[in-house]
């Protein structure tokens, strides 16, 4: 078996190297448009408008509260026929990706900028700041603190989730996997492979942050 194992990596590296590509650019790419995303709807949800808050808590709670593969299909469907430009696969996996992903984030968000003593965003009111310089200046400086390491967690969970990318054909690792059993037909090797590589990043990765955890636990 780890012979198979061996020089099936041997003949295929390549592919499931460029699968590991395909996955961490579709991470980072998630993670940064989902974050931008996450802020802006974390924002909303500091409104006192109800019509606003009623529209961004059905956008979370429709986006949390249904399957993620479910929410891809929906996007591979439906944004092809009401998007005014041509739309690939990829492209509608992505923007899928990131939808999700913001719904998760602007929890993160607010719950770092709640995490802020209350306390401070009183003395700024006092002092005459308004509430938009108290937010900018006084609360996302120190309530970042809280969220980088959530992000990092979520950016693992992340890696893991494109996986789901694969079942359209999206250039990520369980497609080069797919791709390498077709040609082969060793299922159990390929798949191996593919396990061994996503243990390999999201250990390291999940290391990272708790490393990045510490050094802001310490300057704090």
């Amino acid at each position: 078996m780890l012979a198979e194992i061996a020089a099936l990596w041997t003949k295929y590296d390549y592919v499931f190297l460029n699968g590991l590509k395909g996955t961490l650019w579709l991470a980072l790419i998630t993670l940064f448009f989902g974050t931008v995303l996450g802020v802006i709807i974390a924002l909303m949800r500091r409104s006192k408008n109800r019509i606003i808050l009623f529209f961004v808590n059905i956008y979370i709670e429709v986006l949390r509260g249904t399957p993620i593969l479910l929410q891809l299909y929906f996007f591979w469907l439906v944004l092809p026929k009401i998007s005014p430009i041509a739309l690939s696969d990829t492209a509608c996996i992505i923007v899928a990706l990131i939808v999700n992903s913001s719904s998760y984030i602007s929890e993160i968000i607010r719950a770092g900028i709640q995490a802020v003593d209350k306390g401070q965003t009183e003395a700024a009111k006092s002092l005459g700041m308004s509430p938009a310089i108290t937010l900018r200046y006084i609360v996302l400086p120190q309530a970042v603190k809280n969220i980088l390491p959530a992000l990092g967690n979520q950016f693992i969970l992340t890696v893991k989730e494109t996986s789901l990318a694969s079942v359209f054909f999206v250039g990520e690792l369980m497609t080069a996997y797919k791709s390498v059993q077709s040609a082969t037909f060793l299922s159990v090797s390929s798949l191996t492979i593919a396990g061994v590589i996503y243990l390999i990043v999201t250990y390291t990765l999940s290391k990272v942050v708790g490393l990045f955890e510490k050094r802001l636990a310490v300057s704090s």
